[in-house]
């Protein structure tokens, strides 16, 4: 484990090899799972800021769900994330012609639409955070559906603390990021 402020972050984080593949998961990260992304509750209100100018890049059924039940839903354990279209893709899922996923709010972004570039929670996929009262565990979340990520890493050489470096600069401040990158070295 590696300490830094008031974070643990899982050995992990600089021993594993990462880099998606998207042509081959199709962005599988968004669309399966029992449960959206997680959500910080300072980001439902960012989603109810912005949400008139991301709905034109939204699907339709990610519409219908923000407009009947809101910009955020709850999971098993009572967290806030995205909801969800049919128990399937998150809402603000939006497929291109080849059936892979992208997200609506970063699209919006990358065309200037907003300022917000989409849930930190999606920006670190795969590494989770479980906040506690002294301090945030960063793990690694590893699953099936990231298998060509994996091999995709470690054929390119590309340790997963390199591959999110901006969002866990984004997360934590390059400060702290070259703390990791001092620490793991």
């Amino acid at each position: 484990m590696i300490h830094i402020e008031n974070t643990i972050i899982s050995d992990d984080i600089a021993d594993c090899f990462f880099c998606c593949d998207i042509t081959v998961c199709k962005g599988a990260c968004c669309v399966e799972g029992d449960a959206g992304a997680p959500l910080d509750e300072e980001e439902i209100s960012v989603f109810e800021d912005i949400i008139d100018e991301v709905k034109p890049y939204m699907a339709e059924g990610g519409i219908k769900v923000v407009e009947k039940y809101g910009v955020f839903d709850y999971d098993v354990t009572g967290n806030f994330c995205t909801p969800l279209v049919n128990d399937k893709e998150c809402a603000f899922v939006v497929f291109d012609d080849r059936q892979i996923a992208h997200c609506a709010i970063e699209k919006a972004y990358n065309d200037k639409k907003i300022t917000f570039r989409k849930p930190v929670s999606c920006h670190l996929y795969p590494v989770r955070i479980n906040k506690y009262d002294s301090f945030e565990a960063v793990n690694y979340h590893k699953w099936f559906v990231c298998h060509s990520a994996v091999a995709n890493g470690e054929k390119n050489k590309i340790p997963l603390f390199d591959f999110l470096r901006d969002p866990l600069i984004r997360n934590y401040g390059r400060k702290w990021y070259n703390e990791l990158l001092r620490k793991i070295s």
